[in-house]
Order: structure tokens, then sequence, then C-alpha cells
């Protein structure tokens, strides 16, 4: 397994100065005409890159240490594989027999520039033609598995994630007992929803598939890069879609399902996650924003964070997922 081999007491971009950007594109041969726009993203550091006589294109550094460079390449053959199944995936570019380079002890790929805006979830024209659209990702995504990328589970999103903020003294004295003992239930509850399941199917799936990451034109919608995809249920790409009350959710999840199955079956059985992998993303996305908050760019976008206010709204929230996981899931 190969990682990135950073200074582990500099902050993880401190040398990810606009030159060492343009010698990257230098050292690939492509000519930067000096123009440099920084995207927005956190967990890696994004930049369109003006391009001589050229359309701008797009660089993607990764985060030193978070994927090895085995589950990178694994990213990028998963978008090379849908690509060759005509899926609407923005895959990294081939340049000198590669698509993962190396420039100033950071990782990066390039990527063609591709517009587009946020889509109306709130339509269900719209509903539909993503549930066709992850139709087709997940009808190549069964096909084969991730090796190196890991699983969407209660381990690795649930267990894991509360087991580091407990030791490393995150959440604040004064409410470190009750929020231990919140997240406790809240995994039990995770648990009785993997119960009643029972023993569904784990696919290559996006994984992070909520409106912020999907792009929309005239021609439907796409994904930028595959960045979070992981093996986890189908409904993983499914239940981020979903918003407001049950019966509005229930009238969603309908329509989703009824693109989706124009390309691939539907196991009803994982409707009994939807709620889960709910929680689980609540755990984890606490831990990531600790684990990330050497990151200048963390404390600058996320100032509530770590906060006795931020702890007690995440006891409310998980309180309401230990109700929710217990109610009778979404029907198609």
């Amino acid at each position: 397994m190969t990682t990135d081999t950073s200074d582990a007491t500099q902050p993880p971009y401190a040398g990810l100065t606009p030159d060492t950007i343009l010698d990257a594109f230098d050292s690939l041969g492509l000519r930067s005409d000096g123009r440099l726009l920084a995207l927005n993203s956190y967990e890696n550091r994004v930049y369109q890159v003006g391009i001589e006589d050229e359309k701008p294109l797009i660089a993607k550094f990764y985060r030193p240490e978070r994927w090895s460079d085995e589950a990178i390449m694994e990213e990028h053959a998963f978008a090379a594989e849908l690509a060759d199944h005509e899926v609407p995936i923005v895959g990294p570019l081939e340049i000198n027999g590669s698509t993962l380079h190396r420039h100033g002890g950071f990782r990066f790929a390039v990527y063609p520039r591709q517009g587009g805006r946020t889509p109306e979830f709130a339509d269900e024209a719209t509903l539909e033609w993503m549930g066709r659209f992850i139709g087709r990702i997940h009808l190549v995504g069964q096909t084969a598995g991730f090796r190196h990328r890991g699983a969407i589970d209660i381990e690795t999103f649930g267990q894991e994630p509360r087991d580091y903020l407990w030791q490393n003294g995150v959440v604040p004295a004064s409410i470190r007992e009750v929020w231990y003992g919140v997240t406790e239930q809240a995994l039990q509850g995770v648990a009785r929803c993997y119960q009643r399941a029972g023993d569904v199917n784990l696919i290559r799936v996006h994984g992070d598939c909520h409106a912020g990451n999907v792009l929309w034109t005239d021609h439907g919608p796409h994904f930028v890069d595959l960045d979070d995809c992981r093996m986890a249920p189908a409904i993983q790409d499914l239940w981020m879609l979903l918003s407001g009350q049950r019966e509005e959710m229930q009238q969603q999840i309908v329509t989703i399902i009824c693109g989706y199955e124009d390309f691939v079956e539907f196991d009803p059985r994982e409707l009994h996650l939807v709620e889960a992998l709910r929680t689980l993303r609540l755990l984890h996305y606490s831990a990531w924003l600790a684990r990330r908050w050497d990151d200048p760019a963390f404390p600058a976008a996320f100032p509530w964070f770590g906060t006795q206010r931020y702890w007690e709204e995440r006891i409310l929230e998980l309180r309401e997922q230990i109700a929710a996981m217990d109610e009778t899931p979404l029907i198609v």
C-alpha cells in the first residue's frame, strides 16, 4: 500500500502553493497560462487551471494519507468502466500513460472541465431521472467489487467514528457521558435495522450522492468524480435524495425507484436501512470534522464545531434518529 510521505507536523496542504500547482501541470507537459481558480472542496484541493490556447482543466490534489494509491486507482478504474458503458461520469484524463500523478509531495489527477447546475430534487421528473442515472451506475457497480476502498457499514461509519471522538476527548466533559449513552442507543438502533433488512448485497456505489455532488445540464445529471465511492447497499445512493416529512419522502422514494428499476432491480428490504444509514452519516460527519481540524480550512469554514451547542444539537439529532429507526420503513 502506497501513500504520501508528507510531513505530519505541517498542515496537509502547506506546500501546495500556486507555483507548485503550475509546476505540477508543467511536469505533465501541460502549459498553463497562469490562471488559477480555487473551487469549493474541503477534503481535497481542487483548482481550475487555465491552459494556453485550450480550454481550462481541473486539477484535484488528493488529501495526503487519506487513500492509498491502490484505492485511488480503483476510483479511476470505476470511472473508466462507467464511461465505457456511456454513464455520464467525468473521469480523470490519462496523461503520459497514467491518471494518477505526483509532484511536490502531492498526488493529483487532471479532469476536463464540466459545468452544470444544482438539480431540482423537488421536481418528480428530476427524481425519476436521477433514479435512472443511479440505476445505470449500479448496473455496472454490481458486476465487481472494490478491494482497497472499504465499505460503509456499522463498524467503519458508526463504531469507529464514535470511538475516535470518545478516545480523543472531542466532546465537552459536561455532556460527554450523555453523548456516549445516546450514541450507544443509536448504534443499537442501527444494528436492529440491519437485522430487519437481512443479508443485503454490497455493491460499488458513489457513496455521497447529495444535491451538492450532482451537476445538471440539459442532457441530465452527471457526477464530476467518485472520490467517496465504496462498497455499500444500493440504498446508500438513494436515501440522500429524500427530504421533507415522511409523506413527502414516501412519494419521492416511489418516484426514484420507478426510474431506478428501468435498469436494475431494487431490493425493498434495503428500505429498513434508510434511517440507519442517515444515523451512521451523522456520526461519521462529526468524526470527519474532528480529524480535519489541523487543516486551517476547517476552523475557518466550521467555526461552530466543537462548541457546547454543537454537541447538544447532535445529542438531540441522534435521539430523533433513535425514534425514526424504530418506525415502519418507507415502502415501494
